[in-house]
């Protein structure tokens, strides 16, 4: 079974060096190169490789923030391309992603492709995993670096929604809607794994269907029965749930 690859690199030459050296893997099959890190986001939600080289220090969106507006559910496994010093990314060595430092030597390569074969051979939850501890050996505790951006699929585009710019958040099924402003986007995400990624500080649920940007919220209604009404600054109204009450109280305070 073919290995289905992104190159991520904002040096065409990069590419096209890192191109040419998998040339020579017969499982390794190229399915697109990418020269920043919101084409990344695209490629990788749209095309949902197997493994992505992606390179850590590209211009406005670094790799690190593709993998943070992708989210860690939705990453395939990473080796990262880096030129960083040989002992900033030690940490690597035990973890099932991978790197390769520029200059990519070749045998280097070759081990970092030989640990990703094993990772997909295995389950697809352990790259993810890996990739969470690895990045928090570096300093970037992902499971506390909330998510800055959404990425969307809109018209055959991927947009980069600011969660600034965000309104609320409703439930359908496996997917959410996201309303900022007077526009509705679709994600193909439960609504419990989107909250894993929005800082709570700023987002709460208020049922078990709809959360609101707190920052959003212009009064709460009281209900007899223990729900509630939240009324945003634009003037829509989300019912709340007497079981998410107290502690979205406790957030306005």
């Amino acid at each position: 079974m073919s290995i289905r690859t992104l190159l991520v690199d904002d040096e065409p030459a990069a590419l096209r060096g890192l191109a040419k050296r998998l040339q020579g893997e017969a499982d390794v099959e190229i399915i697109g190169h990418c020269g920043d890190g919101a084409a990344a986001v695209a490629a990788i939600t749209q095309n949902q490789p197997d493994l992505v080289f992606l390179d850590i220090q590209m211009p406005e969106i670094s790799g690190f923030d593709v993998v943070e507006s992708v989210g860690l559910e939705q990453m395939p496994a990473v080796i990262f391309v880096t030129a960083f010093d040989q002992f900033a990314v030690r940490a690597f060595d035990v973890h099932a992603v991978d790197y390769v430092l520029k200059p990519i030597d070749s045998e280097r390569l070759r081990l970092a492709l030989d640990r990703a074969r094993r990772h997909l051979g295995e389950s697809r939850e352990e790259p993810r995993d890996s990739l969470a501890a690895a990045l928090e050996d570096l300093g970037l505790r992902v499971s506390r670096r909330w998510s800055r951006r959404l990425a969307v699929k809109q018209n055959g585009r991927i947009l980069l929604i600011d969660v600034n710019d965000v309104d609320k958040v409703e439930s359908s099924g496996n997917y959410v809607e996201v309303f900022a402003g007077s526009r509705k986007h679709v994600l193909r995400e439960t609504l419990t794994g989107l909250m894993s990624r929005l800082d709570p500080a700023r987002f709460a649920q208020v049922s078990r269907s709809s959360a609101v940007n707190i920052e959003r919220v212009k009064e709460l209604h009281p209900m007899f029965n223990g729900d509630f009404v939240v009324v945003l600054r634009d003037g829509t109204e989300v019912s709340g749930s007497r079981r998410y009450r107290k502690a979205f109280e406790r957030l306005l305070e």
